[in-house]
């Protein structure tokens, strides 16, 4: 008996395969075979004339869905039925969420099997569960279908609908998001909170002491009988004291009078306490919190996390990485408990065993929490993993042994020292017994927080003792605004809101970065002019689609439809249809939607308009009785703009580019402007003889007021050469680029060979040596600081046995091969991806390569050929 098993991925498949008995075959999908149209040209022909069909819904029939298969999935449905013809039973293995489940249910309407068919499903890739998945299998659950298609009915409702009006009334390529909006908004409000946020300024004290040769510090708290200022006193809103706030705010000059009166004031403790306190582990990991702490603790972005995370789980490493649920069955209990005990001893192992509950609104994905595969867990080191795998797998095996070890006990210490008619006060922290600290302690959002193993030691002190003070100093103070949402705290917001599910927070946040709604740095996500303009047009018109209550809602009802306690066609008609559904709203307030009036983005306290126009944002303001425009620099945020940025970019616009000097050596004026890409200098002036004058950006470090005439010279003497390069001859120069400042090896024909500069290196001083060191090291990938590694290895080219890898560039997910890369096609990903459509890829960019060389070649040859006629006939 020959039985087929459908998975969605090769290495899914192959993990799968090892545990499967002889006579089963096991093959992949590559994910979803069918899905809505992604554009006109996928539309049937019957279809295309139809008013709905755009949508790719039938809002005129009960919502049925225009189902089709993509161009790029009838090779793999082909097979999929040959390989169906030779099986005598067919299982579906996909993955046990709503998304699973509608893969198998589409992999049903497609193949028609006439075989009998079982549904099975398992949270982890072992042995052990595989066989009893085998044993377990079940019908598809209709409910789950009808759950995971509503959603995708109203994703694509939610998009077609308001992006083409975002497209009419904003600029074109913009688009809206049932959750993807609500995200935005999110971002948007925090930006509007610290644009309005109002800083207060406060003084304190701080002393430097020192008791037995111990130094510790202390902090003023209290002044004549009354508690000192703190920053959660003022109101945010105005800068000033809150009502009712009955607290000492000291100026710098009453702080340095009141230092300068207790310099030579004895020092007393007048009061010490000690105060026991326990700190229980956290709960294995969910999707969300994986998502956050990776975040936080290895500065993995939220799609990078489930990209591994996936790999992990379908390499058999990890149970399944989408899961709202903190439960760990009894074996991994026992696993978990095995470990402490073998690791760090049996004091370290939690008395009880620790079960934990899920607390997120709707939980309903996997059945068990993220964990190490397996009824005993491998140590990281006994994986073979490296890179981003070790490391996140690391993080889930420390997290799942963690929360079965003991409590830590601490003892929080506090020591009030009085001088005078102030007091000041010490705090410290002695960690009596570590416990789960051994294995795990929790990351902060907070980067300036203390982690809680950290011990804060103060001497021994007592009543009545008298600590010399060594140094006593004013402290400044100013309150902080809220701060930016960073990709860990957006995810535990949304989480917490009830908004999405957090298997698609990784998708929701890369969307954003990509359509342009936001810029990451330094981790914050910062809001752009379009996210602005966007969240500003639907607040308006369409305040419940960004509403996270409403969204929250909404989210709660697809639940309900996932367990059967809701219908999913009459919640569509009353979302969609009638004269408060979306389609109907649309229409009826398009025309009341001014495109001058949602292009414009009110920002506080700036002179002038802000628009934004088919380039990208620019600024609008009155010169007399004419208006000016000017672009905004492309990665320029509502954060950064300011008054005095205004200024510059008007004063450039009417009176011309501001002159720093001459060139010593050509004698031709040097500009500073600035463009769409930021400040940059400029040599001489644009004229008919010279269209594109010399020019240099500046580097990141150098702000324009600090730009000096010999700086803009060395700018527009890049890049400079260095020397030649001893083994080929060839230059070695510095310049600087998109990425920043670099030494490149030129070597012709053969390619350029880059290194960044490291922070030390100074772009104009830098010399031949250095750059011979920077050369000789490892190149590495960009943003990362490691050296480059693929996303999947796929395996080794027929051709020369040099290997195909996926790896990720600042313009996506590409293959490679030798020089050639080729970025992956619409609908394929990482984990689709295989060795045989990798070379297609790449054969085909090869080709067009050559194709291309031998075109440009032939014109060339061509354009001679003329000009050798044309000089015969002349003469």
């Amino acid at each position: 008996m020959s039985t087929l098993v459908i998975v969605e991925s090769p290495t899914k498949a192959r993990t799968i395969r090892n545990y499967l008995p002889k006579g089963y075959h096991v093959t992949a999908s590559m994910g979803h075979i069918r899905d809505l149209p992604s554009s006109a040209e996928e539309i049937p022909k019957e279809q295309k004339g139809q008013p709905w069909s755009q949508l790719g819904v039938n809002v005129e029939n009960n919502f049925a869905p225009l189902y089709i298969v993509p161009k790029k999935k009838k090779k793999v449905v082909t097979e999929l039925k040959q390989a169906l013809k030779e099986a005598d039973e067919l299982i579906l293995a996909t993955d046990e969420d709503r998304e699973g489940e509608s893969i198998s249910w589409h992999l049903l309407e497609v193949l028609k099997p006439k075989v009998p068919i079982k549904r099975m499903v398992f949270h982890e890739i072992t042995q052990e569960a595989i066989q009893k998945a085998l044993t377990n299998c079940r019908e598809i659950d209709e409910n789950l279908v009808h759950a995971q298609e509503t959603r995708r009915i109203l994703d694509r409702l939610v998009g077609y609908t308001l992006s083409p009006l975002l497209w009419r009334k904003i600029a074109k390529g913009l688009s809206a998001g049932r959750v993807q909006s609500v995200s935005v908004r999110l971002l948007v409000q925090r930006e509007r909170e610290r644009q309005a946020f109002q800083s207060a300024n406060y003084w304190d004290l701080k002393a430097e002491l020192l008791q037995k040769k111990s130094k510790f510090e202390a902090k003023l708290i209290t002044l004549g009988g009354k508690k000192l200022a703190s920053g959660s006193d003022f109101d945010a809103a105005t800068g000033k004291l809150s009502k009712g706030k009955k607290v000492v705010v000291l100026s710098q000059a009453e702080a340095i009078a009141l230092k300068e009166r207790l310099q030579d004031q004895p020092w007393t403790v007048s009061k010490t306490e000690e105060k026991p306190s326990t700190r229980r582990p956290s709960p294995p990991f969910t999707t969300s919190t994986l998502q956050q702490e990776a975040n936080r603790k290895l500065g993995i972005s939220a799609r990078d996390t489930m990209r591994t995370a996936q790999k992990l789980y379908e390499e058999g490493y990890i149970t399944y990485m989408r899961t709202d649920s903190v439960h760990l069955s009894e074996q991994a209990i026992a696993a978990a408990r095995s470990c402490v005990e073998e690791k760090y001893g049996k004091e370290y192992l939690s008395p009880k065993v620790r079960q934990y509950k899920t607390k997120s609104k709707g939980a309903q994905e996997a059945h068990e929490a993220i964990r190490p595969a397996g009824n005993s867990f491998r140590t990281p080191q006994e994986t073979g993993l490296s890179g981003r795998e070790l490391a996140l797998y690391d993080l889930i095996w420390k997290r799942t042994v963690a929360c079965q070890m003991a409590d830590a006990r601490l003892t929080q210490l506090s020591v009030i020292l009085k001088v005078d008619d102030a007091e000041f006060r010490s705090a410290g922290k002695r960690i009596d017994f570590p416990g789960f600290f051994r294995a795990y302690v929790e990351g902060s959002d907070d980067p300036d927080a203390a982690l809680e193993n950290q011990e804060v030691v103060l001497p021994d002190l007592k009543e009545g003792d008298q600590p010399t003070c060594k140094k006593l100093e004013e402290v400044d103070h100013n309150t902080q605004p809220p701060a930016r949402y960073t990709e860990a705290s957006l995810v535990k917001a949304l989480e917490s809101k009830g908004i999405g599910r957090p298997s698609t927070y990784a998708t929701i946040i890369g969307t954003i970065v990509d359509r342009g709604y936001v810029q990451i740095r330094d981790k914050a996500l910062t809001p752009t002019f379009t996210a602005f303009a966007v969240t500003a047009l639907l607040e308006e018109h369409f305040p419940n689609l960004v509403d996270t209550d409403f969204t929250s809602q909404m989210e709660q009802t697809l639940d309900e439809i996932a367990t059967g306690k809701a219908q999913w066609l009459p919640y569509l008609k009353n979302f969609y249809l009638g004269d408060d559904g979306l389609g109907t709203q649309v229409k009826v307030r398009e025309e009341n939607i001014d495109p001058a009036t949602a292009k414009a983005i009110a920002i506080e306290n700036l002179p002038v308009k802000v628009k934004i126009g088919r380039f990208g944002p620019y600024i609008e303001a009155a010169n007399g009785e004419e208006t000016i425009t000017a672009s905004l620099p492309a990665d320029l945020t509502p954060a950064d703009l300011d008054p005095e940025q205004v200024e510059t970019i008007l004063k450039q616009k009417t009176e011309g580019p501001e002159q720093l000097g001459t060139h010593p050596e050509t004698g031709d004026p040097i500009y500073l402007l600035v463009g769409s890409y930021g400040p940059y200098v400029q040599l001489g002036e644009v004229t008919e003889e010279k269209k594109k004058p010399k020019r240099a950006s500046l580097p990141k470090t150098v702000k324009p007021e600090e730009l000096t005439l010999q700086m803009a010279v060395d700018l527009l003497a890049l890049p400079r050469l260095l020397g030649e390069h001893p083994e080929t001859n060839k230059p070695v120069k510095v310049g600087l680029g998109r990425f920043g400042p670099y030494v490149v090896h030129d070597q012709g024909k053969e390619g350029k060979d880059y290194r960044s500069l490291k922070k030390e290196d100074n772009l104009f001083t830098i010399d031949f040596e250095r750059a011979m060191e920077l050369l000789a090291q490892p190149k590495r990938s960009r943003g990362r600081g490691k050296t480059k590694t693929p996303l999947k290895e796929l395996g080794k080219h027929p051709a020369d046995n040099e290997p195909v890898n996926v790896y990720e560039g600042p313009y996506g997910i590409y293959v490679n091969h030798l020089k050639v890369n080729a970025g992956l096609p619409e609908g394929e990903t990482v984990e689709t991806i295989t060795l045989e459509k990798a070379l297609e890829l790449i054969a085909e960019k090869a080709g067009s390569k050559a194709t291309k060389k031998r075109s440009t070649t032939k014109k060339k040859t061509t354009a001679k050929k003329t000009t050798s006629r044309k000089t015969k006939t002349s003469s």
